[in-house]
């Protein structure tokens, strides 16, 4: 996503600054907003020939000009959601909102041109799926089909069409079958290389077994048995800004009691909350190390990924968290295999 701070301005500029912005900026559009970082409006070339046809000055307000119910995509839409909005209006971009809080833009010609991305993606892919038994009894958890194809192979090609083409495959049960399945990514296009474990070595173990030669950009690590429809591209862009030395993603999850809970004081009754929610996060199995983080797993020692970064934070290292909106699902257990064979027609 592009760097959408230099196209903002506040709602009490003129139009001669927007005019500035549009001279340096090659977005074409500038955004208004209030003091609260809220969307009030946007403004075109477009906009600033119709008022000056109208006799507004250029020293008037951006408020007297500005298009005041400008379309605008959701943190939530993909890719193609978001370009077929742009095409349905016949815009150059659309902001995107969280809230209505301006969080980026997206331009037409940024989103059809290809990206490409040098960072390595590690995919947990050697569970043994005792949940999912009797289905993994003769196949690994990540060969399982989801609708016409195995859930790796959805979420390998999820990552090629945002632009990523060096993967490490981290098998351990039945590693031989998903090898045989995916080659050296010859046939998709890109390097897949695979890390053997003969023992488990949870979910940041392996990772100590990465070549010495691996790329020095940021690692995007991710289980093998997740359906989700976030964005890569902006889950990168988030830890590159956040200079954190390692981001994880988090999904909101409800617990609702069901009684009425009860609050006292001694004996004394305060208040009675009929059956409340309780809302958390928790680790959604796709994480963003910077590339130093992975001289510090040893080799052939079990780790799982939240001590590992537990004990980053232990040691004054900064973690960011990146809430996912997206549609998400952890494949589990059977009831969630049967889910997403009903929901895996939003990935076609």
């Amino acid at each position: 996503m592009l760097d959408f701070k230099k196209i903002l301005l506040y709602s009490d500029a003129t139009i001669r600054e927007a005019i500035d912005v549009l001279n340096k900026e090659k977005m074409r559009i500038v955004v208004i907003i209030n003091h609260n970082n809220k969307i009030q409006g946007t403004i075109t070339d477009g906009d600033i020939r119709r008022g000056l046809i109208e006799h507004i000055s250029i020293d008037d307000l951006v408020s007297d000009v500005m298009n005041k119910n400008p379309t605008t995509a959701s943190l939530n839409d993909s890719k193609d959601k978001i370009i077929e909005k742009i095409r349905l209006k016949n815009l150059l971009a659309v902001p995107i909102v969280d809230n209505n809080v301006v969080v980026g833009i997206e331009t037409l010609q940024d989103l059809t041109e290809r990206q490409h991305y040098d960072n390595p993606v590690v995919i947990m892919a050697g569970g043994m799926g005792k949940r999912l038994r009797p289905l993994t009894d003769h196949s690994p958890k990540p060969l399982l089909n989801v609708g016409d194809k195995p859930i790796l192979e959805t979420i390998l090609k999820q990552f090629i069409s945002s632009g990523f083409r060096n993967f490490y495959i981290s098998t351990c049960y039945k590693s031989k079958m998903i090898q045989e399945y995916f080659g050296n990514g010859e046939n998709l296009g890109v390097s897949i290389e695979y890390i053997n474990e003969t023992i488990p070595l949870g979910t940041a173990g392996c990772l100590g077994m990465l070549p010495n030669n691996i790329s020095e950009l940021p690692l995007i690590i991710m289980n093998g048995d997740l359906l989700t429809k976030v964005n890569f591209d902006r889950l990168l862009q988030f830890h590159n800004d956040q200079k954190c030395v390692a981001t994880i993603c988090v999904r909101e999850y409800d617990f609702q009691v069901p009684y009425g809970v009860v609050e006292h004081d001694g004996h004394l009754l305060q208040k009675i909350i009929e059956k409340p929610v309780n809302r958390f996060f928790v680790n959604a199995g796709i994480y963003v190390l910077d590339s130093n983080l992975i001289a510090e797993i040893p080799n052939d020692t079990r780790l799982d990924m939240t001590n590992f970064l537990q004990s980053q934070v232990n040691d004054s290292n900064d973690i960011s968290v990146f809430p996912l909106h997206e549609y998400w699902l952890d494949i589990g257990r059977l009831e969630e295999y049967k889910q997403a064979q009903k929901d895996i027609g939003l990935f076609e």
